[in-house]
């Protein structure tokens, strides 16, 4: 239909149509069908468009050469026109310095506009659940779950939900209600599930069905009535869901006269059993002046509790009162960080899980290109991801030297936003020299912060080992030592490489020790490098390992 209308000339149409060209397509033959497209669309002046075009030439898809001017005055047409990814984008680049001056108040602006539009769409249901997969993670821990239910799992739920399990019935509610870890949103799925636990006395489900029917959704009508009922059942019950439910009908005075003393006495019941919307709601209260006593101190403490619990709203309105100083010393880096993580909680954030699944069902193309749009929209995850479909080799987008330069990039990117596994293999591209020239001094620096602030043991056994050989420092047996002494204590998985490591250090020292001590003529001859060349040491570490697997054979249990 709307690849028709799009024949048409219907400008939506072909806008879209050129979107699902470019997000929807492991073919490289339609991204630059998709960029005319867009050239054509962007100079009506179409934010959308030139947002994509803002995103073509910063990425260099679709048959252009990369350019980062170019890119950033699309994005900025975009952004002037109201495109939430281009404000994001352009928020992100402010924010990193990335092809404009770092500005604070500049990122500080961009963010504040898009995360209103986040705030203002969010229903009771808090939005839908944000999953940061991480393909680093699941490659080096294959075992480990993903945070996606599996099918088989879900099944099983449904089984035990037709046979009348409660909490089974309850736990699909709640996840169909707000979608996530590989579930779509569904409120008629969801209404189903609550409908029959609350039929089973469930008070849990009684509250969530009052959610849904304050709210209102395609699975049912908006009605204050049959709301006030179930959070009114399920506040009997000493529900904190159905206590907070009432108290936001007495603020608002839905179905019930206004009245902020009830309001305050049940989101404080629910805040003494711990629910979030009990938290979020005081902190409103108490940063109003809503039948309390204006107190920014409470409103901060009850908008942390809220936010600790991953409420976006909370979330916004802290970021609120940095950004103004309201109740604090105002603090745009705070502010700019608070937003940025609301801005990151809208409803593109669904794209993670589309690039996650496509990457999964062996369309690595699609994959990358989603994680290459949301990088540029400062998803650190996404960077992260996209720098290993590149490092991997994985993707045919890019010929080998410049998906180096690209892998080298993205891990930049994901290391400043605080990645350790990110900036370790940042450092290993400038050791090696992939997608830049070999630079032991950069190397060092970025497995020093890997180490320092984010306590890397990988970052630590590899400076070790520069100080070993004195590459890109002046070499120092003794800070080598120590280095791996480090990675030991930093991780148990250390510990062997380690004991190696140590194990040809203690040669190495006995070595200089007879060389300080002017015995010349036994050290040349005892000089490893001599008779094995060079790498002695590889072959040193692989008898080592191999006379600690013979151990660990000769003392196995005996059948």
């Amino acid at each position: 239909m709307f690849v028709e209308a799009a024949e048409l000339g219907y400008i939506p149409a072909k806008e879209r149509v050129a979107w699902s060209q470019l997000l929807g397509s492991n073919s490289l033959e339609e991204l630059p069908i998709a960029r005319k497209t867009f050239e054509e669309l962007a100079d009506l002046g179409k934010p959308d468009s030139q947002t994509a075009m803002g995103f073509l030439y910063a990425t260099g898809l679709g048959g252009l050469e990369s350019n980062g001017a170019k890119g950033l005055l699309y994005y900025t047409f975009g952004a002037i026109g109201g495109s939430s990814w281009a404000q994001m984008a352009l928020a992100y680049r402010y924010w990193s310095g990335i092809g404009v001056t770092p500005s604070c108040e500049k990122a500080l602006d961009f963010y504040r506009r898009v995360a209103a539009g986040v705030a203002d769409e969010l229903t009771l249901s808090g939005g839908t659940a944000v999953h940061r997969l991480r393909l680093h993670d699941e490659a080096e821990n294959p075992g480990q779950s993903s945070g996606v239910l599996d099918s088989d799992l879900i099944s099983y739920y449904q089984l035990q939900a037709e046979k009348g399990d409660v909490k089974a019935q309850l736990g699909l509610g709640q996840l169909h209600y707000q979608g996530g870890r590989g579930v779509e949103q569904d409120h008629q799925r969801a209404l189903n599930y609550f409908l029959r636990a609350a039929d089973a006395g469930d008070a849990h489900a009684m509250a969530f069905l009052g959610k849904m029917y304050l709210e209102g959704s395609e699975a049912v009508p908006q009605d204050n009535a049959t709301a006030f009922q179930y959070f009114k059942a399920a506040a009997e019950r000493n529900n904190p869901v159905g206590q907070a439910g009432l108290g936001l009908m007495y603020l608002h005075g839905r179905h019930v006269e206004k009245d902020v003393n009830k309001a305050f006495q049940y989101f404080n019941s629910a805040a003494d059993r711990g629910w979030v919307d009990g938290h979020l709601q005081l902190g409103n209260m108490y940063l109003a002046g809503l039948g309390v006593r204006r107190d920014y101190k409470l409103a901060i403490k009850y908008f942390n509790l809220a936010s600790q619990a991953g409420n976006t709203l909370a979330i916004y309105q802290l970021a609120q009162m940095h950004a103004a100083g309201t109740g604090m010393i105002r603090s745009c880096h705070t502010a700019v960080e608070l937003f940025k993580n609301v801005v990151e909680r809208g409803k593109w954030a669904d794209k993670l899980m589309e690039a996650y699944s496509d990457y999964r069902d062996g369309h690595v193309n699609e994959a990358l290109i989603k994680y290459m749009l949301l990088s540029d929209l400062g998803y650190e995850v996404a960077q992260s991801n996209a720098a290993f479909i590149l490092d991997r080799k994985e993707s045919d987008l890019f010929n080998v030297n410049e998906t180096m330069v690209r892998a080298l990039q993205y891990l930049g990117r994901a290391a400043s936003q605080g990645y350790a596994p990110a900036r370790v293999r940042l450092g290993d591209y400038y050791y090696y020299g992939w997608g830049a020239d070999v630079d032991f001094a950069s190397a060092a620096v970025h497995y020093r912060i890997a180490s320092d602030q984010l306590h890397s043991a990988q970052a630590m056994f590899n400076l070790g080992y520069m100080h070993e050989q004195g590459l890109g420092m002046k070499q120092d047996i003794h800070l080598a030592k120590r280095f791996y002494d480090m990675a030991a204590e930093a991780s148990t998985d250390a510990k062997v490489p380690v004991a190696l490591a140590l194990a040809k250090l203690s040669v190495l020292f006995g070595l200089r020790y007879m060389t300080e001590n002017d015995w010349q003529d036994l050290t040349i001859s005892l000089d490893p490098a001599t008779y094995l060349g060079p790498d002695w040491d590889l072959y040193l570490i692989t008898t080592l390992l191999g006379l600690l697997v013979l151990v660990v054979y000769l003392r196995r249990p005996q059948p």
